[in-house]
């Protein structure tokens, strides 16, 4: 039973990683001139996070389920113990946490959606999340939403246990 329990942290945690990995892309901080805050990783990381979540949530399995509640639980708490890393107050960790978790779900309300919008609203999407700190004429919009329609339509290519065992290579090019 312990062994199945920690398999199942392990995968969280891989997948968690992935993710992290994808939202600290380069590309994202040199051809799309992100300003590398704290503040774009978190949100960058909530928009890949919402693509896998929405394919998990759409297939019905009580498996399914449970894995997207603790991969939800584990990224947050990884938020939260990075936030104290950094050297937020017990009172502004959570101040802050209460106000990720609340744009969290309207990004992944918005994710949801996201096939069916047009390219001017996916752009303005982008910059009401994203564009902290960073100088809106060299905000590159039009590859920010190329880079996501692309990891859109690769998410919901995965196979889900592969998603499960967080065995995902994106490479964008």
């Amino acid at each position: 039973m312990f062994n199945f329990i920690k398999q199942k942290k392990n995968n969280e945690t891989k997948l968690y990683n992935k993710m992290l990995s994808l939202s600290r892309n380069k590309f994202f901080f040199t051809n799309i001139s992100l300003s590398d805050t704290f503040q774009n990783r978190i949100y960058l990381l909530f928009i890949h996070i919402s693509f896998l979540l929405i394919k998990i949530k759409k297939n019905n399995k009580k498996g399914y389920k449970i894995f997207y509640q603790d991969f939800f639980d584990y990224t947050f708490d990884q938020i939260e113990i990075n936030m104290r890393e950094i050297g937020y107050g017990d009172v502004s960790v959570n101040k802050n946490m209460k106000s990720l978790v609340k744009n969290f779900y309207n990004i992944l309300l918005y994710c949801e959606t996201y096939i069916n919008k047009n390219f001017d609203e996916k752009a303005t999407f982008f910059q009401k999340y994203l564009d902290h700190n960073t100088d809106k004429k060299t905000l590159n919009s039009t590859n920010l939403v190329k880079y996501f329609d692309k990891y859109q339509t690769f998410c919901f290519n995965l196979n889900l246990d592969s998603v499960l065992k967080g065995n995902l290579e994106f490479d964008y090019k």
